[in-house]
């Protein structure tokens, strides 16, 4: 089998490829780079996996016709013939030889479905009417924009329940710190990173930092409240905390040693000596 792949410019810089997403694109790609030499890929969804795709891109790219699949799960490159041109002392004919004889190739050297799925009559252009066989992945394209716009609904439903979750508890919250300024300066995006800590793990936080300051109220000013819930929680979270770690410093003259003088006997001497 040949190790190179070609792309044509005119099928990957067509708009219907172009309009497609990103990782839709990127699994067409590796797809083609996996194929064999006939265009076929019998394992098209641990592909998707190993590049981080999602079966969303899978089941777009057959919609959109730049994959043919079967029923047996391989899919064929629909137009693997326009891209690559291999020579015939390189060739290996593919192993799905009942999936390669159910297509036949249109004018621009396309794979299409085969004989039997073709309609024997003509558009008003003269064309060959041709109606895409069902398959595993959806009976039609409106199915399949069916299913991701009720995906779409239900991605939503979830992110706008976990802001008002988050909202919720970082009142919560807000009420127990002591500090209450600058609330207007925490993001939603940092009160979603406090959902996902958890509301008893951030009241052990809270408690923590409030006895250090009543312990070092003398020399240590607290946080505003912005400033503890974007970041300064992170201290007295129970992976990080470390008791005592932020005590009052300790005296430079480390080698200083307290001694008990006394003053008045020392007056004496100086003034007797003087």
């Amino acid at each position: 089998m040949a190790e190179r792949r070609m792309f044509a410019k005119t099928i990957i810089d067509s708009d219907a490829f172009l309009d497609m997403p990103q990782s839709s694109q990127l699994l067409y790609f590796h797809l083609a780079m996996r194929a064999d030499d006939d265009g076929f890929i019998n394992n098209p969804k641990s592909i998707m996996r190993n590049v981080k795709c999602n079966e969303d891109d899978l089941k777009l790219l057959i919609v959109k016709k730049f994959l043919i699949p079967f029923e047996s799960g391989v899919v064929v490159i629909k137009h693997w013939r326009i891209h690559n041109y291999i020579r015939s002392d390189r060739y290996k004919e593919t192993k799905y030889k009942e999936e390669k004889a159910s297509l036949g190739l249109d004018e621009n050297n396309a794979y299409t479905q085969s004989k039997n799925d073709l309609v024997d009559k003509m558009d008003t252009n003269g064309i060959p009417v041709v109606y895409q066989m069902d398959t595993q992945y959806g009976d039609t394209q409106d199915r399949l924009g069916k299913d991701r716009l009720e995906l779409n609904n239900i991605n939503n439903v979830q992110k706008d329940t976990s802001k008002a979750d988050a909202r919720e508890l970082f009142e919560k919250l807000w009420k127990l710190y002591p500090v209450k300024k600058g609330k207007g300066q925490v993001s939603d995006t940092a009160k979603i990173r406090l959902l996902k800590i958890g509301e008893e793990e951030l009241l052990r936080a809270i408690e923590r930092y409030k006895t250090e300051l009543e312990k070092d109220a003398d020399w240590r000013k607290p946080q505003n409240g912005s400033t503890f819930f974007n970041s300064g929680y992170v201290d007295y979270l129970d992976e990080n905390y470390v008791p005592g770690k932020k005590d009052k410093p300790k005296n430079k003259n480390n080698n200083f040693k307290e001694r008990d003088y006394d003053f008045s006997k020392l007056e004496k001497d100086l003034l007797n000596n003087g």
